[in-house]
């Protein structure tokens, strides 16, 4: 990608070495002052800080998948990535991100890596017949919020609007309930989402680079925690709406794109408070585009179909949210230290993007200085959009611990940063092996 001379290049990925050597460091930081926490207080409420986890090595049956799997993309990914036909590419990109992330669930085995993850006492289907009369439900949902609230939601449902609930409810209506479908849809649905950055990146930037990205989002870190937590299925609703809003800003079908973009941004905010903070990434995308009044006025349409659904039929967001912060602090979020995590969640984040991502954002940054070249401008402001995302919901003080999970969603989007790297064979290498190792010496919380 960069025509410079070899001291150059020898140069840059010193520093990008350095830049990966200092993550881990903070994660080792994180660590150790946060197991002396742990110790001392009990305060930090994980097991293996700063990662909801414990330590557990083990072996499991999807163990020589997940290594076939990793070999296979870090040989012959970059290569193919190159060459594919594009839209051969996103149906590859898809297909391999779903063999990863279910041989690395599958390291648990079925039945504790996929079945029961959903099924534990703070999740979502744990309440599935409280909803037989949906719109009954919906009105009284406030009502059960906060800790002292007669038959109070389990933790995940009082965190969350009801539309996270409902995809679960309505899979269950369809004849696909039980935890393991249930994990089988946030999988399918969960690895779409590098298909929609790959979209997003071509649309705002260059093919070149999204083909660049395409093997680092097929082997991220947080793949992990996609196999299964909702969390991942979110992440997916996320990026479909961001890619569909590039297209339209971008001039492909600014009608249909704009609207279905605005729908899936409003379903996106009930299916998590914390997606509000998708308007800094949708920010950088309108910055991005064409300047033009319409798609803006079609995702605005669109966006606006959820909320008055849903307020018609009882659901007050402001109202569920205000009591949401009362309840985060009822709990153990009023317990988690702010002076630690504000710090420690992106040691979380090292972990889910892994250090090629982390050495791609320092690339990023320098394109953005240098604005040599067009493309990686536009990537890279694209980046930096998730990155200040991540920043502002650090800094509210709802995000502490459990980052790994709840902050899949903006991440997702660190990972096209990897297109800036030279030597991408060695860098996949480190992402697959971060990712085998906490999943073969770690038995996570998702």
């Amino acid at each position: 990608m960069y025509r410079d001379l070899p001291d150059t290049r020898d140069r840059e990925l010193r520093r990008d070495l350095y830049t990966a050597a200092a993550a881990a460091l903070l994660f080792a930081v994180a660590a150790v002052v946060g197991t002396v926490i742990q110790n001392r207080h009990g305060t930090l409420h994980v097991d293996f800080a700063p990662l909801l986890a414990e330590w557990a090595p083990h072996l499991g049956p999807g163990t020589p998948a997940a290594l076939t799997v990793a070999v296979a993309v870090v040989v012959h990914g970059p290569s193919l990535a190159a060459r594919l036909p594009w839209r051969s590419l996103l149906a590859v990109t898809w297909i391999t991100g779903m063999a990863w992330t279910w041989s690395l669930a599958l390291v648990d085995g079925w039945h504790r890596g996929i079945a029961v993850q959903l099924t534990t006492p703070h999740e979502y289907l744990r309440v599935i017949d409280r909803f037989h009369d949906i719109p009954a439900t919906l009105r009284d949902f406030s009502g059960h919020i906060l800790l002292e609230a007669p038959d109070n939601w389990p933790a995940h449902v009082a965190g969350h609007p009801p539309g996270a609930t409902l995809t679960f409810v309505l899979l269950d209506r369809i004849g696909l309930g039980g935890g393991g479908w249930a994990g089988a849809w946030c999988i399918t649905v969960g690895t779409t989402a590098a298909v929609a950055v790959l979209v997003a990146v071509r649309a705002l930037s260059e093919e070149r680079l999204a083909r660049r990205a395409a093997p680092f989002l097929v082997l991220a870190p947080g793949a992990v925690w996609v196999g299964t937590s909702a969390d991942g299925y979110f992440a997916a609703v996320a990026a479909w709406a961001v890619a569909l809003l590039a297209l339209s800003v971008t001039g492909r079908r600014p009608g249909w794109t704009g609207l279905a973009s605005g729908l899936l941004f409003g379903w996106a905010v009930y299916l998590s408070y914390g997606l509000t903070l998708l308007a800094v990434i949708a920010a950088a995308v309108l910055l991005l585009g064409s300047r033009r009044a319409r798609p803006l006025l079609f995702a605005s349409a669109g966006f606006l179909v959820v909320p008055v659904v849903f307020t018609v039929l009882g659901f007050d967001w402001w109202e569920a949210y205000r009591l949401l912060v009362t309840r985060y602090h009822q709990g153990v979020g009023g317990e988690r230290p702010y002076g630690y995590w504000v710090w420690a969640n992106f040691a979380c984040t090292v972990v889910i993007v892994g250090p090629a991502a982390v050495a791609g954002l320092r690339r990023a940054g320098a394109a953005l200085v240098r604005r040599t070249e067009r493309a990686p401008v536009r990537l890279a402001i694209l980046v930096l959009g998730a990155l200040v995302a991540l920043l502002v919901a650090d800094l509210s003080g709802m995000s502490k611990a459990e980052t790994e999970r709840i902050w899949l969603p903006f991440a997702l989007w660190l990972l096209p940063a990897c297109a800036f790297l030279t030597g991408p064979r060695a860098w996949l290498a480190g992402q697959a092996g971060l990712a085998l190792l906490v999943n073969h010496l770690l038995l996570t919380g998702w």
